[in-house]
């Protein structure tokens, strides 16, 4: 114990010296995040003010985030005594087993950058990608992030939506609607036609150019198979076509027109 308080004596000036800095290094440290934070916002608010994509806005703060924190770790490091540039240069010198290790983080990076360049969708576009679909939100260094229709969060790493093929939805400013509609081969095809027809005139959401198909296009094992395909705006896709399936369904039934489903016949052959 004795040594200890002797110990404690004798190195009170380096104790309370490496204490303070220590104490201003995380000081440093704590300022220099909340700083990144500030900056990171600013930077989203600014080019959202330019009506730049939102999607843009997020990558460019995220960077600007991990730039700035960084300068803060450096800053912080050199506080408590640590060479700044020795330390870069060990960081250097370790660049290439840290990006052998960081592959799949380096990749996300470099994806990112991409699809910040070839602008396959933008913030708000419903887009399909890696097996997901939803609206994106906003596109970060590492992933970006979706929402789904039913109000769930993904997120995809962005190597993986590069890699594979993109489908956007919301890009074009009309959509088709594809349906198969069968009737009964016992059905009028003239009557089945025009009822299919008086349908889709009498919703004016449907576009009157392209115009729209209604004809025969399969002769199936139960019924005659329509396609039916109009063009809609893309904001009213899915509007149109639920509301087609049960507008063709009672129109179908008031006309007596069946809607048949798969069948089959078996017949029972009694031997003596």
């Amino acid at each position: 114990m004795d040594q200890a308080i002797h110990w404690l004596n004798n190195n009170s000036d380096l104790i309370i010296h490496y204490g303070i800095n220590t104490i201003l290094a995380i000081v440093i440290f704590l300022v220099g995040n909340k700083i990144a934070k500030f900056c990171s916002k600013i930077t989203e608010k600014a080019f959202a003010k330019k009506k730049v994509d939102k999607a843009v806005g997020s990558f460019v703060s995220s960077i600007i985030y991990a730039l700035v924190f960084a300068v803060a770790i450096l800053m912080a490091l050199s506080q408590v005594g640590i060479e700044t540039t020795s330390f870069i240069a060990i960081l250097g010198a370790a660049g290439l087993a840290i990006g052998l290790a960081l592959q799949g983080s380096l990749s996300n990076f470099a994806s990112g950058v991409l699809i910040i360049m070839l602008r396959p969708f933008k913030s708000g576009d419903y887009i399909e990608a890696a097996g997901q679909a939803g609206s994106v939100e906003k596109i970060e260094i590492f992933a970006t992030e979706l929402r789904t229709p039913d109000n769930k969060v993904v997120i995809i790493p962005n190597s993986s939506i590069m890699s594979g093929a993109i489908t956007n939805y919301s890009r074009e400013a009309t959509r088709r609607i594809d349906l198969v509609i069968g009737v009964g081969y016992d059905a009028d095809l003239k009557q089945a036609k025009q009822v299919l027809q008086s349908v889709l005139e009498a919703d004016d959401r449907i576009l009157k150019d392209p115009a729209y198909t209604v004809a025969v296009s399969e002769l199936a094992d139960s019924s005659v198979n329509f396609v039916v395909r109009p063009w809609v705006k893309t904001a009213d896709y899915w509007a149109v076509y639920f509301d087609l399936m049960e507008n063709i369904k009672t129109a179908l039934d008031d006309a007596n027109i069946n809607i048949p489903y798969p069948q089959m016949d078996v017949y029972v052959q009694k031997e003596a």
